[in-house]
């Protein structure tokens, strides 16, 4: 049932390769090619989620959060969080008293961020910084939490991201990370593979005008980390008590780890 037309994806990358969807890109190159599809998507990136998911990433976010259990006074790193989505729904959990710090790559999604904080009418006190997941701007044990949502296939080294994490965390401090998974319902899984290659790209180019990015966005959810194996890289980047849940059979996963 898989659709014949999806590309193929290529042989695993090259020491100085990785992979931007199903291509494969010089590794100094990807970070650059990222930033063109968050800056091409961010004014309608929000608006496509809401179209690709039926709404679902919202129910998403939310049990991250839940599960999440933040306490109050603490203070959040989201990672690749740049329309605020995550912090926003952090700082409401904790009725304004906390802190947050949203930390993304493109300069664009930040300045949605903003806006729609500003438009929200949001008081409690967000820093909007752009960096690398890779190479965080932050002082070691910064943290109370780090969370990345759908943000981690993008990363070169997503196993540098999750050492970077680690680091940015207070001890005691908890990582959380929301991401498209692998399916684990049969013939869900193909069905979910004949949507993805065949509806979302479409969504794409009407809604936002770019089939081409949502191609990529596709593309890269196909070749992201089984839940077993994004919970053995936690551990390998010092990760304890390492956890997942799955979500919608399995499309999307929540994955939870502390730094003890």
């Amino acid at each position: 049932m898989q659709d014949p037309n999806a590309p193929q994806m290529p042989p695993e990358a090259g020491e100085d390769t990785t992979h931007f969807g199903f291509t494969q890109v010089e590794k100094e190159r990807k970070a650059g090619l990222v930033q063109g599809v968050f800056t091409r998507v961010a004014s309608r990136y929000d608006l496509m989620n809401d179209f690709m998911s039926a709404r679902m990433h919202r129910l998403w976010k939310d049990a991250m959060i839940d599960w999440l259990a933040p306490r109050k006074g603490s203070h959040l790193l989201d990672i690749a969080g740049g329309t605020g989505d995550i912090t926003f729904r952090y700082l409401q959990r904790l009725g304004g008293m906390g802190e947050a710090t949203v930390c993304d790559l493109t300069h664009g999604m930040l300045m949605e961020g903003r806006r729609r904080a500003q438009e929200r009418g949001i008081r409690a006190p967000i820093s909007w910084i752009c960096g690398d997941a890779m190479h965080l701007p932050f002082p070691d044990k910064s943290f109370d939490y780090v969370t990345i949502a759908f943000g981690l296939r993008n990363v070169t080294e997503p196993e540098a991201a999750l050492r970077e994490a680690h680091r940015v965390l207070r001890p005691g401090g908890r990582f959380m990370c929301l991401e498209f998974s692998k399916v684990k319902v049969p013939v869900a899984d193909k069905l979910y593979d004949l949507y993805s290659f065949n509806v979302i790209p479409q969504i794409g180019q009407i809604v936002a005008n770019d089939r081409d990015s949502y191609q990529y966005l596709v593309e890269s959810i196909r070749r992201f980390p089984s839940q077993e194996n994004l919970g053995a890289m936690m551990q390998g980047a010092g990760f304890s008590r390492v956890d997942w849940r799955n979500m919608a059979g399995g499309v999307v996963a929540l994955h939870s780890g502390w730094r003890i």
